[in-house]
């Protein structure tokens, strides 16, 4: 089985893209900390959840008007929520995961009953928790070096008497991720009776058969067709490429989308690129040319794409020369490019349409 295996590095000058709240130790009530890491004997390190870069990425592909994305409606019940877990019609059932619990309750069955909303949902079997794994996985974005945590404090003077004050932190860093797609569990949906691998239940095995999905009996699984599941991963990588989102935007409005992506189709699960850009004594993003190399070497085999690079002009641009400059010397079998990081997505988008690739898929 094939993933997309891929690093991204987020420029965030002064931002707060990621808020924690108060927390018991503040000296102030009003007060907003970021997110970050404390790490003995190497300081502070503001990060931002990997929940809150999925939230990003949902959000960008359902109001993106160059983007086709289907998304799934959320269900609320007094102590749950849920989507309505259909994988075949969702796009972000398909590729984000899901868990559905209904209560089971005969007050709360009567209540969805009579519930208008839920006038096109698709019926779940009683008492049976639906869950899928989430095809697409993102790692936490990490400050590359510790430090540039900053105290701000504002005040609320728009009213007759005294100024009412607040505090909240910002940070100046580069953060850095990691992410994963399994393009085999992409658009394939299985019904076995196993936590995360159970997507379908009755109902839903009978819209696959009635859609004419096809049928992997060894599996226990159902799968759409090769068209529709590269529709959907070009849909999910065109969001990377347009990514907006954040807190305190507006303070400190930042662009997230991604200034550096390396990215590669692997054999296996495994995400190799971590340590090709590290931090130097100053914190500033440097190419590991010698942890490249290695990459290259050890994990050349298990390499089914060329080195999608994509690094935007401006952002340390001796480093992306340097990292161009390795990759010609080495000159990799897979191969390589580089361009902005939004044409890269574009191109490993449009190399899954080739019949050549069709190995990635299966």
């Amino acid at each position: 089985m094939a993933f997309l295996a891929g690093l991204m590095l987020l420029d965030a000058p002064a931002a707060a893209l990621n808020n924690a709240g108060a927390s018991g130790s503040d000296r102030t009530d009003n007060i907003v900390n970021t997110k970050s890491i404390r790490v003995p004997r190497l300081g502070v390190f503001p990060y931002v959840s990997a929940q809150a870069f999925r939230y990003w990425l949902r959000t960008t592909l359902e109001r993106s008007d160059d983007i086709e994305w289907h998304s799934a409606p959320v269900y609320r019940e007094a102590k749950v929520a849920y989507t309505d877990a259909n994988p075949m019609k969702w796009w972000d059932d398909d590729l984000f995961g899901y868990m559905r619990a209904e209560s089971t309750r005969t007050a709360a069955a009567a209540r969805r009953r009579d519930d208008a909303n839920r006038a096109g949902e698709t019926p779940a079997s009683v008492g049976l928790i639906l869950t899928r794994l989430s095809p697409f996985r993102v790692g936490t974005f990490v400050a590359m070096a510790p430090g540039g945590v900053t105290d701000d404090f504002g005040t609320m003077s728009r009213h007759d008497g005294d100024p009412v004050p607040y505090q909240h932190q910002f940070y100046r860093t580069i953060l850095k991720g990691l992410f994963s797609l399994d393009l085999h569990a992409a658009g394939t949906f299985s019904y076995r009776s196993r936590t995360g691998y159970r997507n379908l239940d009755e109902n839903r095995r009978g819209e696959a058969e009635r859609d004419g999905l096809e049928h992997l009996s060894d599996e226990q699984s159902y799968r759409l067709s090769l068209p529709k599941r590269i529709e959907r991963i070009a849909a999910l990588l065109g969001g990377i490429g347009v990514l907006a989102g954040g807190a305190k935007l507006a303070l400190h409005y930042t662009d997230v989308v991604p200034a550096v992506i390396l990215a590669a189709v692997m054999k296996g699960g495994n995400d190799p690129l971590n340590y090709a850009i590290e931090a130097d004594e100053r914190g500033q993003p440097v190419v590991n040319t010698e942890a490249v190399e290695e990459l290259l070497r050890v994990w050349g085999d298990q390499m089914q794409s060329p080195l999608y690079v994509g690094w935007t002009r401006g952002f340390h641009d001796a480093q992306r020369q340097l990292l161009e400059q390795t990759l010609q010397r080495i000159n990799p079998p897979c191969g390589f490019s580089v361009q902005h990081p939004r044409e890269a997505l574009q191109c490993v988008a449009s190399d899954f349409t080739s019949e050549a690739n069709a190995d990635w898929l299966k």
